[in-house]
């Protein structure tokens, strides 16, 4: 009982202190005036990127007027020929007096690669009946053994030839298309090399324009 009147006679005063001022006022302060630019500026960022109308690309010419690079396997004049063929292909013509809807760059390199072979080699211990009969058994006996194969890797280093492509908007230099492709350079014949590299730069330019 003295317990539940010191409860009640405590009861008046929390409540006073519950009514008391509270000294965390609450303020904010207005967002500064948007800068006057801010009306008139267009932010790419807050759009995706307009899908690209490759049917608009229909002449090509040289970026820079340079023609591509060869190597000690391959001439610059048959890349370019080889370029200007796969472009053709393509629904591309070389431009007439100017530059044309895309700007080409290629190039050529000789690049060391790590090729992996898997050789079996096989051993056959065998463990079961023998058809090979032996003295005193009629014919039959048992063995041991088993027929099996154990892989082999081999590692070894190639030289291939390998083709870039790029090419450009003329209009605002603009990336478009890159590819690369590669092929062995151990070719025998000159004409074996030229084919491999027209066959490179018909995989480099396969895939365009992108569907």
């Amino acid at each position: 009982m003295p317990y539940r009147l010191l409860c009640l006679a405590l009861l008046p005063l929390a409540l006073a202190g519950c009514q008391g001022s509270n000294p965390y006022v609450a303020s904010s302060r207005p967002l500064p005036p948007a800068p006057a630019q801010a009306a008139s500026t267009f932010d790419a960022s807050a759009y995706p990127a307009p899908s690209r109308d490759y049917g608009q690309y229909r002449s090509w010419s040289w970026r820079s007027g340079q023609l591509p690079s060869g190597s000690a396997n391959a001439d610059p004049a048959q890349l370019a020929d080889a370029v200007s063929g796969a472009l053709d292909q393509h629904g591309l013509r070389p431009a007439r007096g100017g530059a044309g809807d895309l700007l080409v760059s290629a190039d050529i390199r000789l690049e060391k690669r790590l090729r992996q072979v898997r050789d079996y080699d096989s051993y056959d211990p065998y463990y079961g009946p023998s058809p090979y009969g032996g003295v005193g058994y009629g014919g039959y006996r048992h063995g041991y053994g088993g027929y099996a194969s154990v892989p082999i890797v081999r590692t070894y280093e190639v030289e291939v030839m390998v083709v870039r492509i790029d090419l450009f908007d003329a209009r605002n230099g603009q990336p478009v298309w890159s590819a690369s492709a590669e092929s062995g350079s151990d070719k025998d014949s000159p004409r074996d090399r030229e084919s491999a590299l027209r066959d490179s730069v018909h995989k480099a330019l396969s895939g365009y324009p992108p569907s």
